[in-house]
């Protein structure tokens, strides 16, 4: 398999040799007889398949349950890439924490005018309930995914921040956990750092974010789910059954005595931490949607009174917003007086006139999002559109320009994927996931590679038809 022209593969370069980071998982793929990778493929299809990896579809006609494709190549990062990445993931979830906690109290970066105030003012995921309140230990985001992207050798650019709810580490945990079982031979030939213990770092992280009146015993800590059909149910118990901790619903929990408490078969027993996989506006009936019946009603006043930690912190989907995503460089240095180590994709607020003109002239070559858009919904990639899709998009952009952004068409690295042909390369992106608490933060090495399993497809989201690999980051 050779790179495919103009694009950077990870595992050959432009003349077909092997590149560092693989050479020994190339020597041993080189080793298998055609029939063992035919049947391990095989094999890995029907792990993820007993063990219920599934995902829901939503937006078609009849909402589905899809297995997650997995590809049995693992995707390889060098001690020296990562530590360098490691660096710049750090600081931009520092200056995240610092942004967060600026835009509920003094707005000090909207009044040295280097974030337009228009961007808070309507912003749907802004909550006037956060407003002079700060979370217990001052954490907002406790658990982070920052979705990469490679051009080059040394080129990796942010492609956006998740900072309220982001999803995906059960499977980097399931990928690791099948290649282990399917390959034990490679992991002590290869020396490749854990991610197995995420649980655990986790439970011990969410552990120190317990409220200071209620510090000092061994804290409750809960998963709160919006129930068994939500798209990411699957996660959810995944890491409340690894964590040790307990799996809720709103119908499970009540106030009681000024306190978020759950229901036991003694009674009522009161929650310190909630990691809550439920959205802003379902949190509490009292403070949002009052039609909500996935969340706990009281939940908020509890919450300012420092009774109970929610992580994520209500409000913090204002930084997931790609309209903010394109002030994220300059949110780096205000807050840490440093360049960002990470630069973000090249970026046009199309709420700016001359970047609207700048976009609407070149949307054939551009991809566009929605701000608030997530799950590669809402967007239109140019470069694959048919004319008809690219003229009814230019409609609703001119109609709305400020709820778009637009990018260039990156010319992603590619990784190579299984095939019943042997190695062909494909598309992949990267989420790294980061765990933040009065005691740090905490990386973990590797994170959840996604691969669009479509030819020449730029979209690697598992509800478009992407799949995911294990990543490998090399020990020194």
């Amino acid at each position: 398999m050779q790179a495919q022209g103009g694009k950077f593969d990870e595992m050959f370069d432009g003349e077909g040799n092997t590149r560092p980071a693989y050479i020994e998982y190339c020597r041993w793929h080189d080793e298998q007889p055609p029939e063992f990778l035919r049947r391990k493929n095989r094999e890995a299809d029907d792990t993820f398949r007993r063990t219920g990896i599934t995902f829901n579809v939503y937006g078609e006609d009849a909402a589905e349950e899809r297995l997650i494709p997995f590809d049995m190549v693992p995707r390889i990062i060098t001690a020296g890439e990562w530590r360098k990445l490691s660096k710049g993931i750090e600081q931009r979830v520092r200056a995240l924490n610092s942004f967060l906690y600026d835009l509920y109290h003094r707005q000090e970066i909207v009044r040295a005018g280097r974030l337009p105030e228009r961007l808070l003012r309507g912003n749907e995921a802004w909550l006037d309930n956060m407003v002079g309140f700060t979370p217990p230990g001052g954490i907002y985001t406790h658990i982070v995914g920052i979705d990469l992207v490679r051009t080059g050798p040394d080129e990796f650019f942010v492609l956006e921040d998740n900072a309220r709810t982001p999803s995906g580490v059960s499977y980097m945990l399931e990928n690791r956990e099948t290649m282990m079982g399917m390959f034990p031979e490679l992991f002590s030939r290869i020396g490749v750092e854990s991610v197995s213990n995420y649980p655990r770092r986790l439970a011990r992280s969410l552990a120190a974010c317990v409220p200071p009146a209620y510090a000092g015993g061994k804290p409750t800590v809960a998963v709160l789910t919006p129930g068994i059909y939500n798209s990411a149910y699957f996660e959810h118990a995944f890491l409340a059954d690894q964590m040790g901790a307990e799996l809720v619903e709103g119908s499970d929990l009540r106030v009681v005595d000024g306190r978020v408490q759950m229901r036991t078969t003694r009674g009522y027993k009161p929650i310190d931490v909630l990691y809550r996989r439920v959205d802003d506006d379902f949190l509490d009936p009292l403070s949002f949607n009052p039609a909500s019946v996935l969340g706990v009603p009281g939940l908020m006043d509890v919450y300012r009174s420092g009774g109970i930690t929610i992580a994520n912190a209500p409000g913090t989907g204002v930084a997931d917003d790609k309209a903010i995503y394109s002030f994220m460089p300059e949110i780096v240095e205000f807050y840490t007086g440093e360049k960002a180590l990470l630069p973000n994709v090249q970026t046009w607020r199309c709420a700016d006139k001359d970047s609207l003109a700048y976009v609407l002239d070149n949307l054939a070559e551009l991809v566009v999002k929605e701000v608030h858009g997530s799950g590669g919904y809402g967007m239109l990639i140019g470069p694959t559109s048919s004319a008809k899709e690219i003229a009814d998009f230019r409609v609703k952009l001119k109609a709305r320009p400020d709820n778009y952004i637009a990018q260039p068409t990156l010319a992603l690295s590619t990784c190579p994927i299984y095939t019943s042909k042997g190695l062909a390369p494909r598309h992949v992106d990267l989420r790294p996931f980061v765990l933040v608490s009065p005691e740090g933060i905490d990386i973990t090495p590797g994170g959840l590679t996604r691969v669009a399993l479509k030819q020449g497809s730029l979209v690697v989201n598992s509800s478009q038809g992407g799949g995911t690999k294990d990543t490998w980051v090399l020990k020194d």
